[in-house]
């Protein structure tokens, strides 16, 4: 019986002479180890690679490091293309190439592992914390935290820097509001065509800066304050004022002499006569359209007559009618402006100024309470209306004025006619306030 050939199976390695195969198996894992082992593997001849199926195997170019089967000493290669992760977890497995019946290949040593830049953990930017300041302190909620400045405040040419400066000086006092006098005796402290037209001069007979009130309310709006213009003196005229003698060869004035604070004299202005209601009038006007930034206008008790004029004439309901006339043509000029009084408690100024300012239909009523006897009966008005002005004797209740939720405001009028060493002792006074 013939024998048949017999098939050559495996790898074809016994058909090899054994010195080759020892050949390869001995520098086989240097061959590998250099990206130039296929230009070695072109020198052979073809049916020894035909029958060795690793040279034929198509190697990945670029291989990655195992973590593990390298050295102790070598560290592991982190691929640059990928930002490092801001919470460290590790990366999930990679798939690997299929190699089935294939061998596995010697591991090849990596190259050291280069320098890469530290990047810092992605955090995430939180939300801005509007209650991270320091709460504000009782004094510090008050609305309106004000101090009168008269109209002289700014006589002798007081210049831009000085003006500018007393603003800065008052914020710093923790003062927000400054209650300046542009009008006092009947006369304006800027120049109004009103008065020109009327007295053939156009202000009161003092020096100041053309400007002043424009840089005033111009550096307290910078800082966040308010100005209010300050109507001094109202209605009424001592006998220093520019127009007395033409107010009493006009018959403009109310007969007697009006005695409300002990030592001074004042008289009235008739505002019944239509003369000299249109000229007040007129003057508010041109003011808020003149200076159309200005927050608001305050009167005080002086827009109001006394009970101790001669003669028993109620003139209530006239003086009403000529503040709401008054009113209503200044918001028809400039509606933003606020119309403000500073008056007595709503029976004294009735029944002894004939001033119903309850029907007024101003913007906001702040009690005057100058005098500390009867301090606590005023206070069931203080917190009804808008807020309170005291004088220096009352520093012993700004404590428990600020502590009082009730009281929304609190404004300061210097007796003493120093508004810089009042506004130090508010300060002083406030600052120990918790």
């Amino acid at each position: 019986m013939t024998s048949k050939k017999k098939e050559p199976s495996g790898c074809g390695c016994a058909s090899i002479p054994f010195s080759v195969i020892l050949l390869i198996l001995g520098g086989g894992y240097w061959l590998v180890a250099y990206a130039d082992w296929r230009q070695i593997v072109q020198l052979l001849p073809n049916d020894l690679t035909d029958k060795i199926p690793v040279f034929n195997l198509s190697l990945p170019e670029k291989l990655t490091f195992i973590p593990g089967l390298n050295s102790p000493n070598q560290q592991p290669i982190q691929d640059s293309d990928v930002p490092p992760s801001p919470i460290g977890s590790p990366k999930p497995p990679q798939p690997q190439p299929q190699q089935s019946d294939v061998p596995p290949s010697p591991i090849v040593p990596a190259k050291p592992p280069q320098p890469q830049p530290t990047q810092p953990p992605l955090l995430r930017t939180p939300a801005p914390n509007v209650t991270a300041s320091s709460p504000k302190t009782p004094w510090e909620q008050k609305g309106i935290r004000a101090i009168y400045l008269s109209r002289y405040q700014v006589t002798n040419r007081a210049t831009e820097q000085m003006i500018r400066e007393r603003v800065l000086y008052y914020r710093d006092r923790g003062i927000n509001t400054i209650i300046h006098g542009v009008w006092g005796n009947a006369c304006t402290m800027y120049h109004s065509q009103v008065m020109q037209a009327k007295f053939g001069y156009d202000s009161c007979p003092n020096e100041f800066q053309d400007k002043w009130l424009d840089w005033l309310i111009d550096e307290a709006h910078k800082q966040g304050m308010q100005v209010h213009a300050y109507f001094e003196k109202g209605i009424k005229i001592d006998k220093d004022s520019p127009v007395f003698d033409l107010a009493v060869e006009r018959g403009w004035i109310v007969p007697g002499v009006d005695r409300t604070h002990p030592g001074v004299e004042h008289y009235v202005l008739n505002v019944e006569i239509p003369e000299v209601a249109k000229y007040f009038t007129d003057i508010l006007v041109e003011f808020v359209k003149k200076y159309p930034q200005i927050d608001a206008v305050q009167w005080d008790d002086y827009l109001g007559y006394h009970a101790e004029l001669p003669g028993k004439v109620d003139r209530t309901a006239k003086l009403t009618n000529f503040v709401q006339t008054m009113i209503k043509s200044m918001k028809a000029a400039n509606p933003r402006v606020s119309f403000d009084i500073c008056h007595h408690n709503p029976y004294w100024s009735k029944r002894y100024f004939a001033a119903d300012w309850e029907n007024w239909g101003v913007d906001r009523v702040f009690i005057q309470v100058y005098a500390d006897e009867n301090f606590v009966e005023e206070m069931k008005y203080v917190e009804i209306y808008d807020g309170i002005s005291i004088t220096e004797r009352q520093f012993n209740r700004l404590e428990e004025l600020i502590k009082n939720d009730q009281v929304k405001n609190i404004l300061f009028f210097p007796l003493t006619g120093d508004p810089a060493k009042m506004a130090d002792n508010v300060k002083s006074i406030t600052s120990k306030i918790k």
